[in-house]
């Protein structure tokens, strides 16, 4: 289990002093267990020319990091920051887990207010400056087309006069893969280590992410009310029980989709990323998912149907119209068949 991070008290009085100071750049990171400052940059032209020349020089491949960026920009509290949250491929997982698992600590101490935006990126060119302007248009453009929303433009015209079931739209779209946000990814962390013991997802159609709901405790009496009814989720629940004797804590994935009252685009970029999330989820997570169980109504997550699904029953299978078989080596025993010989006597 990861420990709660200290923040130390140099990086305490630096952060306070920044806010409204003349510091343009803060990095934090984590050693020995604990938020430190690891590098800061003074103002020297306007934040846009500062700032690849500032931010990417202290990306490390291999070293995640936090990134404070002041704008040039103002509200009510001052000046407006941007939050980076740099976790490259390369890093190890368990080190990637522990930043994403922090990352509220720093937000916290600095001060939400100050934040105007947010990014968690992997790719040094989705960091820098024009994939951060990219960013900025993605979320205030009213109808982004990326690539993925031009092949579910074209599936809509295909499939407008279909029908499409549970199983046939799985078909539909292969290797889609939205990024879980930091706060869905700490969430998942809390119920690997069963300090939680549900999960509800979402997807941002805009964004294209995986954004946390909610982490409720619920027991399994209150699992239906946590369905939507007019919008899908996936859901993680630590489904405890007793089976044959024996406690257990299995954790079982919910996708739940109701039907038409999504849009296609909806029902299809769900069922697109629920693979690609469940694999993230198994092998970056560790974590073992003892059932994934596709539903339309909340109704039907009963404690019965949970336990049937995590235990399910064997069946004996019975040949139907089974000709039994006779004696091995035997023909069985010769029957007499009355009939008229040739003069019409009966034989």
């Amino acid at each position: 289990m990861f420990l709660v991070l200290a923040v130390t008290p140099e990086l305490k009085d630096f952060l306070k002093k920044a806010r409204n100071g003349s510091i343009r750049l803060i990095k934090v990171i984590i050693e020995e267990e604990q938020l430190v400052l690891g590098a800061y940059k003074e103002l020297w032209h306007s934040w846009d020319q500062d700032y690849d020349a500032f931010v990417l020089p202290l990306l490390e491949d291999t070293q995640p990091c936090y990134i404070l960026y002041r704008l040039d920009s103002q509200n009510a509290q001052g000046f407006e920051w941007l939050f980076l949250s740099w976790l490259p491929d390369h890093s190890p997982v368990r080190l990637k887990m522990l930043y994403a698992a922090t990352r509220t600590t720093v937000k916290k101490e600095f001060g939400g207010g100050h934040i105007k935006d947010e990014i968690f990126e992997t790719l040094k060119e989705d960091i820098a400056l024009v994939g951060y302007q990219r960013h900025v248009c993605s979320c205030a453009a009213p109808a982004p087309f990326t690539a993925a929303e031009r092949e579910l433009q074209q599936i809509k015209i295909d499939e407008v006069k279909s029908e499409t079931s549970v199983e046939s739209k799985q078909q539909t779209l292969q290797g889609l893969s939205f990024p879980l946000r930091p706060e869905a990814e700490e969430a998942i962390l809390l119920l690997k280590q069963k300090r939680i013991n549900y999960i509800q997802l979402r997807l941002d159609l805009k964004k294209e992410t995986i954004d946390l709901v909610h982490t409720k405790h619920t027991e399994v009496t209150e699992l239906p009310g946590r369905v939507p009814k007019d919008s899908a989720r996936y859901h993680f629940f630590l489904y405890k029980h007793f089976h044959e004797g024996d406690h257990l804590e299995s954790v079982v994935f919910i996708y739940s989709m109701p039907g038409y009252k999504c849009s296609i685009k909806e029902r299809m970029l769900y069922s697109s990323c629920k693979n690609k999330l469940l694999e993230s989820v198994e092998k970056d997570f560790h974590m073992d998912i003892a059932k994934k169980v596709e539903i339309e109504d909340g109704s039907e997550l009963t404690g019965e149907f949970l336990y049937d699904e995590v235990h399910p029953k064997q069946h004996a299978f019975k040949q139907a119209f089974a000709k039994p078989k006779g004696p091995a080596g035997k023909r069985g025993q010769k029957r007499l068949i009355k009939g008229t010989g040739e003069n019409g006597e009966v034989s």
